[in-house]
């Protein structure tokens, strides 16, 4: 049983860290946006420098704002136990390695903790009920 409570905190607490991560995305992806924008107006002489800034900045942008967006769904369905959330996290968290050192250890942090037998069970009951 204190296993069980234990393993509650931890699926708790990284859920957070989706959430939290994701809306620092989120802000990134905006900031991408708007320092694009500005380094657009930079090189308005050179049309084919806008095509190339303009074609980076908005496929860097919404390559982090739909890995951040699925991050925030998935940490909030963790808050409920919902069995696709934890699948939902463990992809994102698997994406999330690639991002060395602080997304390395985030998403080992997060695949360790939703693969445990104990959390596991957690889920099933959750979907039973």
């Amino acid at each position: 049983m204190e296993k069980k409570r234990n393993m509650k905190q931890h699926v708790t607490f990284v859920g957070a860290l989706h959430i939290g991560f994701g809306l620092l995305g989120l802000a990134g992806a905006m900031a991408l946006l708007f320092g694009f924008q500005f380094l657009f107006e930079l090189v308005e002489q050179e049309p084919i420098a806008q095509k190339v800034l303009s074609y980076i900045g908005n496929s860097v942008a919404l390559i982090l704002l739909f890995f951040s967006s699925l991050g925030i769904i998935g940490g909030a369905g963790l808050f409920s136990y919902r069995p696709w959330a934890r699948i939902l996290v463990m992809i994102v968290s698997a994406m999330n390695c690639l991002n060395v050192p602080v997304g390395t250890a985030k998403g080992v942090y997060s695949i360790w903790v939703l693969m445990q037998p104990e959390t596991i069970e957690l889920f099933e009951n959750s979907n039973q009920s």
